[in-house]
Parts: C-alpha cells; sequence; structure tokens
C-alpha cells in the first residue's frame, strides 16, 4: 500500500481530483449513524478515498459490517488498533475530529458519491497517462495499443457498471426449484397475498419486483383497499413498509383500527365508543400491536428518498412488500419540464426500485376527470392522470369502480369492481369486492357462480 497522503505537505499527486471535506464526511456520517452505511457499502470502496487514512477508517468501517458487528467510535478505534493502523490515522483524536466535524448522516450517500466520483476521475487520468504512453510507443503494434488502452479504461469503470449477466443454465436451475417446491408444496407458486379470493385467483399474489397501481377516482377507496391489503400481509408473517403522502400515521393507525376491529371509522375519531366497542376496541390494538407493519408519513418523499428508506426496510426489517399512497404526491428533486414528465420519472423510480430490492412495489394512482365526463364511467388505461409512462412502467394496473358511487339508485349496492385492466404476466378481469362505507374497508363478495371471464 502507499504511503499515507499528507493533509498539508505536497505530493505528486496533490492536484488530483479529490475532496477532503467529502472524505470526513462520509466516515463522519457512518460513525454517527451506522445505518448510514447500507447506502454507500454498495458502491464505495476504501480504495475510493484519497486520503489513505480515510481510507483506512473506512475500511475498519466496513470490516465491522461485514462481520454484522456494531459500527460507532469505540469498535472503530478498537478495529483499527487490531488492525496495527489507530496509530497511521491520527489516533483515536482523529476518529473524534471526524464525529465532532459532520452535523447529520442524512447525506451519507451524496458525500459518498463525491467521493467514488473523484476516485474514478483520478483512475481516469491515470488511464489517460498510460494510454498516452502506449501511443507514443512505436514499437508497440496499434492493435496492442487499442487492447491496452481499452483494458486501462476498462479497469476505471468496471466497477460503475455491475455485471448483471446471469447463465442460462443458473436461471434454468432456480427456476426449477421454484416449479418443484410449488409442485411439492400441491399449490401454485403465490406473492404477497391480498387478503380477497378473487383477486390472488387472478394474479397469484403480487409479485416480487412487480409495479403494482391501484387507480381510481378519488373516494373510489385506494387507500382503503392498500390498507387491506397490508393488514392482510402483516397476519401473514409478510413485513410491509407503508408510505402515506394524503394521510398522516394517526390516520391510517385508525383506519387499521376500524378495518380490523368492525367499529365505525367515525366512532373511533370521535372516541364515542360503546362499553363493548371500547372492550373491542382495546382487545384489537393488542392484537395488531405487534404486526409487522411499518408505517412512514412523510409529506416531502421523493423517489430518491423512498429508494434509501425501501432499501434500508429491505435489509433491517424485512420488508416484502412496499406501499406508496399515493404517486402523484410525490416530487422529484430536480426540475422537469411538465408534470407528465415529472411523473414519468417518479414511475420509472418505482418500477427500477422493485427490481433492485426484489419486492412488490404497490402504489395508488389518481385518474384524470375524463371518466366523469363518460356515460360509462368504467376506468380505462387512457384515464391514467398525467402520463402514459405508469401504464407503461407497471406490471399490473387495478382499477376501482363503484357503480354505487354514481347511482344512488344502482342495484349493486357496496359493491366494488376491481378491474384487472394490465397484467404483464397473466390473465386480466374483474374481482368484484363488498365496500363497508362505515368502516371504508373491503372485504370478499360472499355470492356462487362467479364466472371471472364474464365481465
Amino acid at each position: 500500500m502507499s504511503k499515507p497522503h499528507s493533509d498539508n505537505g505536497r505530493t505528486p499527486d496533490q492536484l488530483a481530483p479529490h475532496s477532503v471535506e467529502a472524505e470526513e464526511a462520509v466516515l463522519g456520517s457512518i460513525l454517527l449513524d451506522q445505518r448510514a452505511i447500507d447506502d454507500v457499502r454498495g458502491f464505495l470502496a476504501p480504495g475510493h478515498f484519497f486520503i489513505v487514512r480515510n481510507e483506512w477508517v473506512y475500511a475498519a468501517a466496513c470490516a465491522l459490517y461485514d462481520r454484522r458487528e456494531n459500527i460507532d467510535y469505540l469498535t472503530v478505534v478498537a478495529e483499527l488498533e487490531r488492525a496495527g493502523r489507530l496509530e497511521g490515522v491520527g489516533g483515536a483524536s482523529y476518529v473524534t475530529h471526524l464525529i465532532n466535524n459532520t452535523p447529520s448522516s442524512i447525506y451519507a450517500e451524496a458525500y459518498a458519491r463525491i467521493v467514488q466520483r473523484a476516485a474514478i476521475r483520478r483512475g481516469l487520468l491515470r488511464a489517460a497517462s498510460l494510454i498516452a504512453q502506449a501511443a507514443h510507443d512505436e514499437t508497440t503494434d496499434i492493435d496492442g495499443v487499442v487492447d491496452a488502452s481499452e483494458e486501462a479504461l476498462f479497469e476505471v469503470t468496471a466497477p460503475l457498471a455491475d455485471d448483471d449477466m446471469v447463465a442460462l443454465g443458473d436461471l434454468l436451475s432456480a427456476d426449477m426449484d421454484r416449479v418443484e417446491a410449488a409442485r411439492a408444496a400441491g399449490k401454485p407458486a403465490m406473492g404477497v397475498l391480498t387478503g380477497f379470493t378473487d383477486i390472488d385467483r387472478l394474479l397469484h399474489g403480487f409479485k416480487s419486483t412487480d409495479l403494482v397501481i391501484i387507480a381510481g377516482r378519488p373516494g373510489m377507496g385506494k387507500s382503503a383497499l392498500m390498507i387491506t391489503a397490508a393488514l392482510h400481509a402483516a397476519h401473514a408473517g409478510q413485513p410491509v413498509a407503508f408510505f402515506t403522502l394524503e394521510m398522516s400515521k394517526e390516520q391510517v393507525v385508525q383506519r387499521l383500527v376500524s378495518q380490523e376491529s368492525g367499529i365505525s371509522l367515525g366512532n373511533i375519531l370521535d372516541g364515542n365508543l360503546s362499553d363493548q366497542e371500547w372492550k373491542l376496541y382495546v382487545d384489537t390494538v393488542a392484537r395488531i400491536n405487534r404486526l409487522p407493519l411499518y408505517i412512514d408519513d412523510n409529506a416531502s418523499l421523493t423517489p430518491m428518498k423512498l429508494r434509501t428508506k425501501a432499501r434500508r426496510a429491505v435489509r433491517r426489517r424485512g420488508v416484502k412488500m412496499i406501499m406508496v399512497d399515493y404517486l402523484q404526491l410525490m416530487v422529484t428533486a430536480g426540475k422537469s419540464e411538465n408534470r407528465a414528465q415529472e411523473v414519468s420519472q417518479i414511475t420509472r423510480g418505482l418500477k427500477q426500485l422493485a427490481k433492485e430490492i426484489g419486492v412488490p412495489v404497490v402504489s395508488a394512482a389518481q385518474l384524470n376527470r375524463d371518466v366523469e365526463k363518460r356515460q360509462d364511467k368504467r376506468p380505462q388505461l387512457s384515464d391514467l392522470k398525467e402520463s402514459g409512462s405508469i401504464e407503461q412502467d407497471s406490471d399490473v394496473v387495478l382499477f376501482l369502480y363503484r357503480e354505487d358511487y354514481y347511482d344512488e339508485n344502482s342495484t349493486r349496492a357496496n359493491q366494488a369492481d376491481v378491474i384487472v385492466a394490465k397484467h404483464r404476466n397473466g390473465a386480466t378481469g374483474v374481482a368484484t369486492l363488498f365496500f363497508r362505507k362505515e368502516l371504508t374497508a373491503f372485504s370478499n363478495l360472499t355470492r356462487k357462480g362467479v364466472d371471472l371471464a364474464g365481465y
């Protein structure tokens, strides 16, 4: 290993791209909150640091992380001492300096990206120098010069592009294991089940890596459907992360208790409960108290914030499904030419997130007003508000439609159709549910002779 770069004295590559501030901020963030390393470990390597003592501190944190040990001031100092590097970094006082000079850990990933980009720039400069030397060497065959140049660039850029290629044989083997397990169990392989029999029969549950859109006009019950599905998954032992941009977390909890207990939401909001309802309320709270259901009501949620929070939820809490209520309330960090372009960025980000973390991402979405102008008010894919990318990026699109919402004399009172308008890997159709307005809750509709194909 090269000798540590001095922070003050001149070195041959003193002017090489680097940021001492960003390097120290990354380390300080990890020392302040060890969860920050979740956001950077996947792309930031110790060798990306320009100041070698910073490289050594990060290597110590990575060693602790890989051994699943706590990362804090004491453990990092101990790890540096064990590696014989504590004196080389400037002693325990330098670790203290890193903590004291970092006000917050929330920008750890941004700091780490600065460090990574600087490291790549240094690598490109070294590669450029090697390429220039090779190009000037007349004794080398031109094909050899080109090969050497490509190799020099590849060594720098390889970390930027993960090798996502997998041999067909490996994929076939994994899929055979899945099919064999389903055969042995005597039932089809399912994703995260919603608890609604007809929906689960059509979709076989919400599948990993799928982006599922639940769309409808305001008041149709999108949030209620998502809450019911979240409750069912949590009861089945599959943790759910519920991100609500429209309601507060307290409002979500009130709906959860109402749905689970059967007590009118209005009574829960007012606190106007009879003795029997109070007992039922207390019993319900005790029953669902430990369900693996996690609620986040940050109203300024961006795709980047969601990605960070979702990754942590999957890694630390074993979350099997991400829910977002709702898509058009999300904002993007940068400026977009128009709202449609912004929504396109959001839906693309949601789909990428589902693929990255390997769990279904379920998001509610609003429909535009065109549906209100038609005589037949059943939703269509063209009604998706603000962007055709919602249809394009999604794997499943479910529309909620209640006839009695528009016609109070409808013969289908309290019935709701869940229209599977898009199903990338399976059949479309319609599932009919029962809607209890006083609970804002859905349940299976008990009836005989349902023929989904007939809708």
